[in-house]
């Protein structure tokens, strides 16, 4: 592993000596306050006084809050490895964390601060993001992964069209959807790279024979046109029955480009198969989002949670998880608490893709999907947040 920090030790506390550090550990802590508040509101039994519906405050937070604070982590990690630069670290990554921690308190007190200032408050930290992670690939001259700056720019404009549209409309449906379509890209171009790259590498560290993942090639670059095109469509009309079909046909597309990766070798190295499992719910939602735009007995909601709960959830917890262990000295092996968080997360997703199939059953299953989200994202921060605030190994 190349510790770039290693090279340039600043002082200051070690949980502000990588990015990773302060916002996957404050991301998994938001995940579990934002559900302990949501379902209380679904149920009417709670009312929070922001400028949001309570459907548009529960996906705001868990794809711009959460999600944008592990995005956050992530990428401020990985660049400083795609660009042999140094990483952003003390008062520059204070900054950035307190501008996101700023974005949670302005959305939450927009009731009395007016929608606005609260949308300029929570906008800066993406923009902020983009900033920096643009600059760092043009300066690394690192062109092969500018692609994911413009995703975190569409994330930026996402989170603008979220507030604008919540304000005037009175309701953000197509903001809620652009901004999960440009979550599951980001899966399917992170992933695309990640997935088969470490299944390769625990495959040879293995020394069995049998097959090893495919390459990135001309099937991957159809299956991520099809995919993009299919949530494009979705975003605009998600109930048109050609929009279905071309989302079915994205399904099938991502469920051959996963069996490419030889997940199947994997069973023996938590680690590794979470990272394969996540990625199977973002063509179970392409499938489900397809189907509901063709029978209405299809909750528009179950394609949705597949995508937003078993990928965003689950990718996510299995990229922290790892780079968590990796970056802070520790060796990469799944102890009997990691698997817990999998297996948590995992169930969350399944439990409320089938609340979305099964309203008869949605109280039971709806508590279940809380139980274990809060079980998986709690677990991370007890499990992992110590190792967060000491110094690498």
């Amino acid at each position: 592993m190349s510790d770039l920090g290693i090279r340039r030790r600043d002082e200051g506390p070690a949980i502000l000596s990588y990015g990773f550090r302060p916002f996957f550990l404050s991301g998994a802590l938001w995940a579990v306050v934002a559900v302990l508040l949501w379902l209380p509101q679904y149920f009417g039994e709670l009312t929070l006084s922001n400028a949001f519906q309570p459907m548009d405050w529960h996906a705001h937070e868990a794809l711009f809050g959460y999600g944008g604070a592990v995005v956050a982590g992530f990428l401020l990690t990985a660049v400083p490895n795609w660009t042999g630069r140094f990483p952003l670290r003390g008062r520059g990554l204070l900054f950035l964390f307190l501008v996101w921690l700023a974005g949670r308190l302005a959305v939450a007190l927009s009731g009395q601060i007016g929608w606005l200032a609260a949308a300029v408050v929570d906008c800066a930290f993406l923009f902020a993001f983009s900033f920096f992670i643009g600059r760092e690939i043009v300066a690394g001259k690192n062109w092969r992964n500018l692609r994911v700056a413009i995703v975190v720019v569409l994330l930026a404009t996402a989170n603008v069209a979220f507030h604008v549209e919540a304000h005037f409309r009175g309701d953000a449906a197509y903001s809620r959807r652009f901004a999960l379509a440009v979550f599951v890209a980001l899966i399917m171009l992170i992933g695309g790279r990640i997935i088969p790259s470490f299944t390769h590498t625990y495959l040879l560290q293995r020394r069995v024979a049998g097959r090893l993942p495919r390459k990135f090639g001309r099937f991957d670059v159809l299956c991520m046109a099809a995919s993009a095109a299919a949530l494009a469509g979705w975003v605009a009309a998600p109930d048109n029955k050609t929009v279905g079909l071309a989302l079915i046909g994205a399904g099938l597309l991502n469920v051959a480009r996963l069996a490419r990766w030889a997940g199947e070798r994997t069973y023996a190295e938590p680690l590794v198969l979470i990272l394969h499992l996540a990625f199977a719910f973002i063509p179970i939602g392409f499938i489900l989002s397809g189907l509901a735009a063709w029978s209405p007995e299809i909750a528009l909601s179950a394609g949705m949670h597949a995508w937003a709960v078993g990928g965003v959830g689950g990718m996510t917890i299995a990229v922290m998880t790892r780079a968590s262990l990796g970056h802070t000295g520790y060796a990469l092996r799944a102890g009997q608490g990691t698997k817990l968080l999998y297996a948590s997360v995992v169930l969350a997703a399944l439990a409320r893709i089938a609340a979305a199939l099964a309203p008869q059953w949605s109280f039971i299953l709806l508590h279940v999907a809380a139980l274990a989200w809060l079980g998986a994202f709690l677990g991370f921060a007890l499990v992992y947040g110590p190792s967060l605030f000491r110094a690498r190994l």
